[in-house]
């Protein structure tokens, strides 16, 4: 009985991942190619999609089939009981609400975002305002309704949905203790940074398509593979489509090409991760990825641990002058390094820098615990927004499109999802650490353009995985330790302060 209730939940899983799949590229046509006026179709679509799924993962006949397969695992492989425990996970955040409230939620983000987008044009908050009390309020209802399924306090239910199983305690635990180091390191990192001198920028204007070109060239090196995924742009850079068809989005200023070019970088990791995913099991939910921590950990590793350290830099320095004509020493390894592994008091989460990005992580971690739990109110969002920045960051942004309308997380209702970046952080180190102690002489391949030692040890020890394992399984099962602040903490001080 369990067998045969196991094959027909895979049946029904797939039809429901291949609708997902759908919404994904909807998604990303969305913020990419869809113009303004197509918005409203566009959020009847993905609601659509959204109700439709629900009504699948709700069918009173797949709880039936839950506890038919569940009653008996031994007719199961070790993959197939992961798979239904991943599916049992689904069901339980599915069936926690209702359809008219999936519904109401994912007309009310659509809405949400594309207010957002003028808002912060205009720099606008008032006139966005509404939009984001009410994809809060819906939140705040789906979250409760989570927690009560959960057994979980409503943030906890948030956050498993982003990475499952983490809970605000184990990140009050990581995030304390950066908050404790990273003040005073960041200070220590800006005396030791004034007496090595201010870097020279390479000076623009940077056609466009010489930066695509040279973004698409190093994803490429990186193993990127172009026949099953593509680069476009986008206001808020991202990572979408589906593993097969993995969509890439950047943006660009011909003023500056590095970070666009390290954006470029991070969303390639992001891919990388989709591309290397088992195939056997796609479109199953142990096939996915096991969550936003690892997912963000191998964004971080590409971006930060490999593409701004030296060894990299020996090998895209000439690949950067060539690209752009330039000449002199400011395109040396030394002054790209400097460049490249600059601390600065930003106003801007997407271009911190590693030492000052997880205080701003921190900062919207209570932020969003405290609209959650109904103590901020979105009127008084900006307020304490830069009263946040100022205590933790150290600069107070001047306007509200440099504050608490930069990022697109809100609008779309993803609440819970900031704490990832931090925690992803704190793997990429401690992941790389361990590739690094793994690969004879990984400096040296880097160096020579040779990704390929790399990139096989993470799909051998990350990718490969897909959610069979939890985060913290695979992490001590590829580092020895489940995840910890330790491997980052040393990466600061080895590439800031020596």
């Amino acid at each position: 009985m369990s067998a045969s209730a196991y094959s027909e939940l895979e049946t029904r899983f797939r039809r429901m991942s291949l609708l997902g799949e759908a919404a994904a590229i909807l998604g990303w046509d969305k913020s990419v190619l869809m113009p303004a006026g197509g918005a409203g179709a566009r959020a009847e679509q993905l609601a659509a999609l959204s109700v439709l799924g629900h009504e699948l993962i709700s069918d009173p006949a797949l709880a039936d089939l839950l506890d038919a397969a569940e009653a008996d695992r031994a007719d199961l492989d070790p993959w197939q009981n992961a798979n239904l425990i991943e599916m049992r996970r689904d069901w339980r955040h599915a069936t926690a609400v209702d359809a008219s409230l999936v519904e109401a939620l994912s007309k009310a983000a659509s809405t949400c975002e594309m207010a957002w987008r003028q808002a912060r044009a205009d720099d606008d908050f008032a006139t966005f305002r509404p939009h984001q009390e009410t994809v809060l309020e819906l939140v705040k209802e789906a979250a409760a309704a989570k927690g009560d399924a959960f057994g979980c306090a409503p943030y906890d239910a948030l956050l498993d949905q982003f990475e499952p199983g983490v809970s605000a305690d184990e990140i009050d635990t990581l995030f304390a203790d950066l908050e404790a180091f990273l003040p005073g390191f960041v200070g220590e990192a800006l005396e030791a940074q004034a007496v090595r001198g201010v870097p020279e920028a390479p000076q623009g204007p940077f056609a466009v398509e010489a930066q695509r070109r040279l973004g698409e060239d190093l994803m490429r090196a990186l193993g990127f593979d172009f026949n099953h995924g593509r680069l476009d742009v986008s206001l808020h850079p991202f990572t979408g489509g589906v593993p097969d068809d993995v969509r890439l989005t950047t943006r660009y200023t011909e003023d500056d090409f590095t970070q666009s070019l390290m954006g470029t970088l991070h969303e390639t990791g992001h891919a990388l991760y989709e591309m290397g995913l088992p195939a056997d099991w796609r479109h199953q939910p142990v096939g996915v990825a096991r969550g936003m921590v690892l997912h963000e950990s191998q964004s971080l590793l590409v971006e930060m641990q490999v593409c701004r350290g030296e060894p990299f830099l020996r090998y895209a320095a000439p690949l950067m002058q060539k690209a752009f004509g330039g000449e002199g020493p400011v395109w040396s390894v030394e002054n790209l390094k400097r460049l490249y592994q600059r601390v600065e008091r930003g106003l801007i989460r997407v271009d911190a820098d590693e030492a000052t990005y997880p205080l701003h992580v921190i900062l919207r971690t209570r932020l969003e615990r405290a609209m959650i739990a109904g103590d901020l109110a979105i009127a008084d969002l900006p307020v304490a927004w830069n009263d946040g920045m100022a205590e933790l960051v150290g600069i107070t942004p001047p306007n509200d499109a440099d504050g608490c309308l930069q990022d697109i997380h809100w609008p779309d209702g993803a609440f819970g999802y900031f704490p990832t970046y931090t925690l992803g952080a704190l793997a990429a180190a401690q992941l790389f650490a361990a590739a690094r102690a793994a690969i004879d002489g990984l400096d040296d391949l880097i160096a020579a353009g040779d990704f390929a030692p790399l990139i096989a040890w993470v799909r051998e020890n990350v990718h490969q995985w897909g959610s069979r394992h939890g985060t913290d399984a695979v992490l001590e099962r590829a580092t020895n330790q489940p995840l910890k602040t330790d491997a980052f903490k040393a990466h600061l001080k080895v590439r800031y302060l020596n």
